[in-house]
Parts: structure tokens; sequence; C-alpha cells
């Protein structure tokens, strides 16, 4: 594997060609303008509320300024039905009722994960399915292993799907979707919906330079879980927008240099009994981005 250093002199040559990809790229249906902030599709991960219900993940979402939202698997749907779970076996009546929720706060789902994509086609289109029913632009994964089936399955839905990057694990030389270099391997010769989803946090807390990352997925950068860190390292936690290291202006400009129209992602995980007001900070941080 490439040092760092030896990667960074190919970068401008890389975003010569991924600019040239990105024009040429097939496009997923656009996020309206209605559901943007400073031309961004910008609201929260509903993991930021983990420890509160789907229906309260809305209402909080809406309470910050958010105008999408993206989902996990596994959260409890609501207070009044604290059995039920929210996930792509999700039954039509509780789509429907989660679709209610969404229109009461003026919210769009836009994305779903991060969600195992079984290498089984079967299983694999559970979660395609659950996702056109939602009206959903992508899923976020992992499955590197199930790459065959996910892109015949986008091919089809025209859904998008971004490979997300967790921290290095410095004990697990085996688990490399930390490294852009890594995803860009992956998805570089598929079908051009297939990406990154860029948590800029998780990258930051690898030491990495979040920007540059950005710039080595030019072109496949299909969402992102925007965060900014109080350090870099293992030892650093989310912190407001502007407040941090992670150079969250410098991600917007290279995401609106790069004609960026996936959704992005507030995934606060620090003060998460309350952390509403933090949220908040973060929308407002967007807003004063594009002047609003």
């Amino acid at each position: 594997m490439r040092t760092w250093k030896q990667r960074t002199g190919h970068v401008v040559a890389w975003a010569t060609a991924a600019a040239f990809t990105t024009l040429t790229a097939w496009a997923m249906p656009p996020i309206p303008d209605e559901y943007k902030t400073s031309g961004f599709a910008i609201g929260c991960q509903a993991y930021t509320f983990n420890h509160f219900t789907v229906f309260e993940a809305i209402e909080k979402t809406a309470a910050a300024g958010g105008k999408v939202i993206e989902f996990f698997p596994g959260q409890t749907l609501s207070k009044e039905e604290p059995n039920v779970k929210w996930d792509h076996n999700a039954s039509d009546d509780t789509i429907a009722k989660v679709k209610a929720k969404l229109a009461e706060h003026h919210l769009k789902a836009v994305n779903y994960g991060v969600v195992g994509i079984p290498n089984d086609e079967a299983e694999a289109r559970k979660i395609f399915d659950f996702a056109k029913k939602l009206g959903l632009r992508a899923v976020t994964t992992e499955s590197t292993d199930s790459i065959d089936v996910i892109e015949k399955l986008v091919k089809e839905y025209d859904i998008g799907v971004g490979f997300h990057d967790h921290p290095r694990q410095i004990r697990n030389p085996n688990y490399r979707m930390w490294d852009p270099w890594y995803v860009l391997s992956v998805v570089k010769d598929r079908d051009q919906r297939i990406g990154s989803c860029a948590d800029v946090g998780h990258w930051v807390t690898s030491g990495l330079n979040p920007v540059y990352c950005l710039r080595v997925l030019q072109g496949r950068i299909i969402s992102s879980h925007l965060k900014d860190k109080n350090e870099f390292g293992e030892h650093g936690h989310d912190v407001p927008y502007g407040q941090g290291v992670s150079d969250i202006k410098g991600c917007l400009d290279e995401l609106k240099r790069q004609g960026f129209e996936g959704n992005i992602s507030i995934e606060y995980e620090y003060h998460m009994e309350d952390s509403l007001a933090e949220v908040t900070q973060c929308m407002d941080f967007v807003r004063k981005y594009g002047g609003q």
C-alpha cells in the first residue's frame, strides 16, 4: 500500500479525471431545492438521537433546522409502539406512519444505513425495496463483499450506495474502509451510483485530513456524515461545526467545488442525551456559510 505522502502527488491527476467522471455520471434523482440549506441537503443521521425514538428523531431534526433525515436500522419506532423496531423489514403500515410523521414536519428521508447488505440477491432486495418505498436517494453500507449484488440492484432501482468509513483499527489491519484510497479501489470501476459515504469525523479520528480525503473521492461521493472533532485521534469527540479541527468550511467548499448533490448528515455522537442545542449550532453554521 502506498504511503499517504506518496499518494499526495496523484491527487491532481485523479481530480482531473474525476471531474470528467462527475460530468458523465449517471445522475440519481436530485434532492429538491426546498430540502436544501445553503445549497446542501443537510439534516441529521437519526443515530444522533439514538436515545430516542424514530418519531422523536424526526421532531428533533426539524427542531434543529434540518430538512432531510437519514435513518439507521433498529431504532424504536415511537413511544406509543415501543416494541416496533424501524428497519428494512418494516411493514407497509409502519412505513406509512413514518411517512406521515415526515410530512407533518416537512422532512424528506434521503438515506438509510449503515446497514449490512447481504451477498444474497433476495435478501439484499428487501433493503432496496424499503428504500424505494421511502423514496430514498441512497443506502449506506460497508458490505464490500456484496459489491456484485449491490451493483445489479443499483442499476435496477436507480438508488445509490455509499461505502462508509469507520476509524482505522490498529489491532485489525484487515479493516480498510478508513482509507479513502481503498474505498476508491472498490468503487472506481463500478456503476457511477456506487461510491463513498464520506464520514469526515472518522477520517479525523484516523488522523487524516478530511479535505484531502474528499478530493481523493471526487466524483464518487454519494453522501457524507459531516462531523467536527475537537482533536485528531481516537480521543476526540464531536463539537459544533467550526469549533474543532475538521475544517468544516473547507469540507463544504470542497463539496461545493465538486458539485456534490447528495445528502449531508449531522451525526453528533457526544452529549447524546441532550445534544439538540449543539446540533442546531451545526445547522446554523451551514446556514451562515451560505449567507442565510
